[in-house]
């Protein structure tokens, strides 16, 4: 598979407080990384690096060829970059409908995915075609996330982007979560970086894996094999047993 996202001795944080200190990592066209690690070891910060929300102090980032971080935050999204954040940021005082074209780009000119519309975001997701009248305001938090999810989708993006997209979700809107992402990303053939809490239900749906702890990476390998063995997980994601 051709490489898609190179990172290179990255360091990121907010104002002068370095955050991320030289982290390194690849990711393939199709595949889907999970990003790990404790609360407060830079995951998020990496995935708003990424998304150019933060200050970057050294390093450079790639997609597709593209110096993404000589780019500023607007001009990532045309770059490929389809980030879901932890907030959502939908727009609360558009309807569900509003919130997807307001933001919809063309299929890439030369690909043979089938590019990602309103009415496809409807399909994979029928509460929000139900809803697709309601305000963001009167949705639930798990119909924001998926309206959250399927904006991005309508960037048709290079790499999605997802910072924990089932906190604090009721499980059945976890597990329509998982589903649509798995296809999202299996099945679609979509790279995506993915942000969770939840290690085993992410792993399972991811091809690599990597572990942050104090802004450095820890652990870099094959998401099956670090789910294959819960007592190096629980180590390196600081769980005692």
């Amino acid at each position: 598979m051709a490489e898609l996202l190179q990172v290179e001795d990255l360091s990121a944080g907010y104002g002068e407080a370095v955050i991320l200190n030289g982290v390194s990592l690849a990711l393939a066209e199709g595949e889907t990384l999970a990003l790990l690690g404790r609360n407060g070891t830079g995951k998020t910060t990496l995935m708003n690096t990424l998304a150019g929300a933060t200050r970057q102090h050294g390093g450079s980032i790639s997609l597709g060829g593209v110096a993404l971080h000589k780019l500023p935050a607007y001009q990532r999204a045309a770059a490929g970059i389809g980030w879901v954040p932890q907030e959502r940021n939908i727009f609360k005082s558009l309807t569900v409908h509003e919130n997807l074209t307001a933001v919809q780009r063309p299929g890439r000119s030369g690909s043979s995915a089938q590019p990602w519309t309103p009415e496809r975001v409807y399909a994979m997701f029928p509460r929000l075609a139900e809803r697709k009248s309601n305000l963001g305001t009167q949705l639930s938090g798990g119909e924001q996330q998926m309206l959250a999810v399927g904006r991005a989708l309508v960037l048709n993006p290079k790499l999605l982007l997802l910072d924990e997209p089932l906190e604090g979700l009721a499980p059945i809107i976890v597990e329509e979560l998982l589903k649509a992402i798995a296809r999202i990303t299996r099945d679609e053939g979509l790279s995506a970086i993915i942000v969770e809490q939840h290690p085993q239900a992410i792993l399972a749906i991811s091809h690599r894996a990597v572990v942050l702890d104090h802004g450095s990476v820890v652990h870099s390998g094959s998401a099956q094999e670090l789910r294959a063995q819960p007592e190096l997980l629980d180590k390196l994601l600081g769980v005692a047993r």
